[in-house]
């Protein structure tokens, strides 16, 4: 516990400074200070005691990214004298507490609250371990002051707000699946019904016993597979955290992944998730359809990019090992010249020969505007480099499709609309 001044203390200095000037003495002066130390420390004294104030956090577990909760500080005072105390929550910045700075009178034996609201600005966790109680005394000269252990932990969840384009891919969705039946055989389908031949059917999918047994030529129509596997991986190296625009790449990057659970949910598959750099180190596995979504919200909230490189033959292993032949591997990392090097070029040519192969990267807008500069020469350099930039991601796309796999490259806003696109391409497709 430590004891300090108020501004009021140094009011009451001022005070004593008419006398001084009447009887300018030293010893008038050793006696005004000396006087002016004893009715501070009396009045710290007479203060209550800040150790002995009881204090219990009542803080919301999770909050969804841009929402604001409640919470309060509920502040007990089992001494005989009345605290007036002031308190300072400790809360990080981004945590988005209204007012770190509370002031309040608790009568003895009596209980108050401090209301509090969160408006979180930062996804991920957010602690608060102690907080500061000042008692101030009752002229207000000094205060004592002291830590309470009030810890307390808050989830900031991402605010998933490509949500808004679920409706429009469920719609597409349904009509793929039957309501706008798909006449076409193709790989990973199932058997849907019988019906009669019509011009532009593909051959291959005449019934010949049932044309036989009906005298006239009769195809099988076919209908996507449910219950399918389906695993998104997401590079959380040091790749994901450069920002693009107000939200860094992994923030893009989990949006993207959201979107596309909730749209294979309701296709009926099976969606399961894996965070990798150096290391897998998060994942979503065998969750049910109903929960997966929720459980990827709460298992992302709190990941961060890692300052490391990904290790992709590490990240391979992972996924053969928790996939079967056919699931759909999902990768969520940058398009750019040095994944050439990475070596995720050699290690999504082997997933594609047993998989569908998706590689999603979100780029960057920036690189749309600088390429757009032309109206001095610094400008004309800037959209210089932007176009190389663009030419070797379009180059590493190519390189990527070429070993088989499916690249999705598109800004922040459009990158999940566009992932869920490819998606319900392969399902109509009938790879899925």
């Amino acid at each position: 516990m430590r004891i300090s001044l108020t501004p009021r203390a140094a009011l009451v200095a001022l005070l004593a400074l008419p006398v001084i000037v009447l009887w300018p003495q030293w010893w008038v002066l050793l006696v005004l200070l000396a006087l002016w130390a004893l009715v501070v420390l009396a009045d710290a004294l007479r203060a209550a005691d800040p150790r002995r104030i009881l204090v219990r956090r009542e803080a919301p577990a999770q909050v969804r990214l841009g929402g604001t909760v409640p919470g309060r500080l509920l502040l007990t005072n089992p001494t005989a004298r009345r605290a007036r105390l002031e308190v300072r929550d400790a809360w990080n910045p981004t945590a988005g507490l209204d007012d770190q700075h509370s002031r309040l009178v608790v009568p003895p034996q009596e209980r108050r609250a401090v209301a509090q609201a969160f408006t979180p600005t930062r996804r991920g966790e957010h602690r608060c371990r102690q907080l500061l109680l000042s008692s101030v005394g009752p002229m207000g000269l000094a205060r004592r002051s002291a830590r309470a252990e009030a810890p307390g932990r808050m989830l900031a969840l991402h605010p998933f707000g490509s949500r808004r384009h679920l409706p429009s891919r469920v719609q597409r969705l349904r009509e793929i699946e039957g309501l706008a039946a798909i006449h076409q055989r193709g790989q990973g389908t199932e058997f849907d019904s019988l019906r009669d031949f019509v011009d532009g059917d593909d051959v291959r999918s005449i019934d010949w016993r049932a044309t036989a047994r009906r005298r006239s030529v009769v195809v099988r129509t076919w209908r996507p597979e449910r219950d399918r596997h389906v695993l998104i991986v997401v590079d959380t190296s040091r790749t994901s955290a450069g920002r693009l625009g107000e939200a860094t790449r992994l923030d893009a990057a989990f949006d993207a992944a959201l979107l596309l659970t909730a749209l294979a949910g309701q296709a009926g598959d099976r969606v399961d998730l894996l965070c990798v750099d150096r290391i897998p180190h998060v994942s979503v596995l065998g969750s049910t359809r109903t929960t997966v979504l929720h459980d990827m919200v709460a298992a992302t909230a709190a990941v961060e990019p890692a300052l490391v490189e990904t290790d992709w033959e590490r990240a391979a292993a992972t996924i053969e090992a928790r996939t079967r032949r056919g699931s759909l591997v999902v990768l969520i990392t940058p398009v750019e010249a040095q994944v050439l090097n990475s070596g995720l070029l050699p290690v999504a040519a082997r997933l594609a020969k047993d998989h569908p192969v998706v590689l999603a990267s979100v780029s960057d807008p920036a690189l749309e505007e600088l390429a757009a500069g032309r109206e001095d020469l610094e400008r004309v350099y800037r959209a210089a480099a932007a176009e190389r930039a663009r030419s070797e991601r379009t180059g590493v796309s190519r390189a990527l499709e070429r070993v088989g796999a499916h690249v999705v490259d598109a800004p922040p806003d459009r990158a999940p609309q566009a992932l869920a696109d490819t998606y319900l391409a392969l399902k109509a497709a009938g790879r899925l």
